[in-house]
């Protein structure tokens, strides 16, 4: 239904926006030899989304960009609809929109726009989306939403072709899939440190498990972890797999198992205005 093949395993860069416009396009190309089927870039307040997809869609030849995720604060539905459709249009198959709500501080404090019911908000846009004009004969474009909760996941299902959770343990896979049923689209996200050093790993995985907390707390409690905000060693290590590649590439076998049809990794490390190819080679070696 779709024409966007992502694959079983892809890349979420999230730190794209440390590298320069160069760098970027040899990133994606890298990415791309080494063979994953789908590199992920983040909108927060760096580079626009739209335009960024299109400059490494430019500088690739078969690797799926997604956005993961668009902000719906950042352009209107209008402006969304017509660049997902050209996108498309120039390259067909190649683009897959990932939309979210983002957060209310990027919301309020840097765009100056007023956070609404996130789920409310999120049909409002998909039905503008959907009733927007376009000039040219093209094929509705497939999209997945950035979901977390149960009525995000479920609106996912509904209104696109699946969901895009970020950063869950595996549990939460489990859960999404029995939410969305057999047929949507689950692409998740697992954030990963490879570091020879166990204590150095261990502060990283820490460090952005802290940070991913605060909008997590009643569904982590949901799925067994009673005190989340203990952040003992055991939710940390559901958060952010660690180790070798071959624990990662275990973590990802985990959430197909458990109901995902694609796992882009994030990979965190103590120098994020480098691009970690290496840890990108070394993962290739055991998952593609």
């Amino acid at each position: 239904m779709s024409g966007v093949e992502v694959g079983r395993v892809g890349v979420w860069a999230g730190e794209m926006d440390r590298y320069s416009a160069p760098v970027v396009r040899r990133v994606a190309a890298v990415v791309e030899d080494l063979g994953y089927s789908a590199l992920w870039l983040s909108e927060t307040a760096g580079r626009e989304a739209m335009a960024q997809a299109a400059m490494v869609l430019s500088a690739t030849q078969r690797v799926v960009i997604a956005t993961g995720t668009a902000s719906i604060y950042a352009r209107d539905a209008v402006t969304a609809a017509a660049a997902q459709r050209t996108l498309a249009e120039a390259f067909p198959g190649r683009f897959l929109l990932g939309l979210g709500v983002s957060h209310p501080m990027l919301v309020t404090d840097v765009r100056g726009h007023r956070f609404g019911p996130p789920v409310a908000t999120m049909r409002a846009y998909l039905d503008a989306m959907d009733a927007a004009p376009f000039g040219p004969s093209v094929p509705a474009p497939p999209r997945v939403l950035a979901a977390l909760g149960p009525r995000m996941l479920r609106l996912a299902a509904e209104r696109a072709w699946g969901a895009h959770p970020l950063g869950m343990p595996v549990a939460h896979t489990r859960h999404a899939r029995s939410l969305l049923g057999p047929e949507a689209m689950l692409a998740v996200t697992q954030l990963a440190v490879l570091d020879p050093s166990r204590s150095r790993a261990a502060e990283l995985a820490r460090a952005h498990a802290a940070a991913a907390l605060p909008n997590r707390l009643t569904l982590l409690r949901g799925l067994g972890f009673d005190d989340p905000e203990s952040l003992d060693d055991h939710l940390v290590e559901a958060l952010v797999a660690t180790g070798g590649p071959e624990d990662v590439a275990h973590r990802v076998e985990e959430h197909l198992e458990a109901g995902a049809d694609h796992v882009s990794l994030h990979i965190l490390t103590t120098t994020p205005d480098e691009p970690p190819l290496r840890q990108w080679q070394d993962l290739a070696t055991h998952l593609l």
